[in-house]
């Protein structure tokens, strides 16, 4: 009985420590709002209730153990989707995992992941606006990747989506607050092997001063289609300085495509004032889209509050206005909750 008791006890022991070496979680967010919506060159104004105030929603799982020697392997699965209609995806024929569908090892090595992720210009982008990720009062990442009515997506500098389909990433240590990420995404088509797009970023973090760079060449279209485009290159400069009372950013890149004669400079500005248990948002973007010798100009500018409930829930309000050259302005406001998990 005793050499049961001490061969149960040893067993027990050995899966609780191979419980701890391994973890799978469940996560995600999701963020809805309600408001009137109009962007320059609209007919007139709508009222809405939409996904993605400040956040595109989205769920997924997590995972990772521990190899031992200081070697991890893990796991991102996570899918978009619209809170206010149930609908998988950021839009009709999105991937259904088009958010992150990778597996990787990390190490004092840094890291190696392998299949769809964020492009390389994901990070600067929403890490230099007080607006974060939002795809739909943030002027920078409007500016970057939502075509309008009067807007076209020739006039976007993102060349190929925020999120890389067939994808190799490598990404470095820190060293002393900087660190890379390095990007390779195959374009995986019969004749064309030597079509691709290839990125980096660089993220440099000390005390209250954050600065960032990107740099894309791309070939292939993403997300849906992974068809062969005009080669398109983009890059941008940003950098956030805190200075505790206030937080400012500022961003400038540009945007050029082969065989025409295009070029898109944005430039933009940002203030984060923290408030309460919240903080005052307000951005402004600049875009210049040239082609030959005319050219078009695009202003975008949000003002918000965000207020945190608790730790995992907050609450805002956001007021944007949108102008585009030739074209009548539009103004949109929208109230909304947000809820991580």
């Amino acid at each position: 009985m005793k050499n049961t008791l001490i061969a149960l006890t040893s067993a027990l022991a050995c899966a609780g420590a191979a419980q701890a070496q391994s973890s799978v979680q469940f996560t995600g967010l999701m963020d809805a709002y309600a408001g009137s919506m109009r962007m320059a060159g609209d007919a007139g104004s709508k009222g809405v209730v939409g996904s993605g105030g400040m956040t595109t929603s989205w769920w997924g799982m997590k995972g990772q153990e521990d190899l031992g020697g200081g070697l991890k392997a893990d796991f991102l699965l996570t899918s978009f989707l619209r809170v206010d209609t149930g609908e998988p995806g950021r839009f009709g024929g999105d991937p259904f995992f088009s958010r992150d569908a990778n597996v990787g090892l990390s190490g004092g090595f840094g890291s190696l992941r392998l299949g769809r992720g964020i492009a390389p210009n994901f990070l600067p982008t929403i890490s230099t606006n007080p607006f974060g990720d939002s795809f739909t009062i943030s002027p920078l990442v409007l500016h970057a990747n939502m075509g309008t009515g009067g807007w076209g997506s020739d006039n976007l500098t993102t060349p190929a989506d925020t999120g890389w389909s067939n994808q190799i990433v490598y990404s470095t240590p820190s060293f002393g607050g900087l660190s890379a990420n390095v990007h390779y995404q195959f374009g995986e088509q019969a004749g064309n092997s030597g079509k691709k797009n290839v990125g980096v970023n660089a993220m440099y973090s000390g005390g209250p001063l954050s600065l960032t760079a990107f740099y894309e060449r791309a070939q292939i279209s993403n997300p849906v289609s992974l068809a062969l485009m005009p080669t398109k290159t983009d890059w941008m400069l940003g950098g956030s300085y805190n200075f505790v009372v206030a937080k400012l950013y500022a961003t400038y890149g540009q945007a050029k495509v082969s065989d025409q004669d295009r070029k898109n400079s944005t430039y933009s500005l940002g203030l984060d004032l923290p408030v309460g248990a919240g903080s005052i948002k307000a951005a402004w973007a600049h875009t210049k889209a040239e082609v030959a010798s005319s050219s078009t100009k695009r202003d975008t500018y949000s003002v918000g509050y965000d207020h945190f409930l608790s730790k995992r829930t907050d609450v805002y309000a956001v007021l944007m206005h949108d102008r585009v050259t030739d074209l009548k302005s539009g103004t949109s406001v929208i109230g909304g909750i947000r809820h991580r998990f």
